[in-house]
């Protein structure tokens, strides 16, 4: 359903979902089969879209739960 399984070769790449209370992906990660999922990444990915929610903010590369978040939009690209 996802599109992470290879019919061909027999395996499901190695992917995680994640999907917000409305049932909308708000992200995915899918790495190639050898390589396992990072759950540290993925719970700071959750939140941080959490953090989104409540603030309004975006989070920038490297953040982390209690950081400050930083402002959205075109406006601020390449600022941060």
């Amino acid at each position: 359903m996802y599109g992470v399984l290879n019919e061909k070769e027999g395996f499901a790449y190695r992917a995680a979902f994640i999907i917000d209370p409305e049932g909308r992906i708000q992200g995915y990660l899918v790495n190639p089969q050898p390589v396992g999922r990072n759950i540290d990444e993925i719970i700071r990915i959750i939140k941080a879209l959490q953090y989104h929610r409540k603030t309004g903010l975006g989070v920038p590369a490297g953040w982390k739960p209690g950081d400050p978040g930083i402002p959205t939009g075109w406006e601020y690209v390449g600022k941060y």
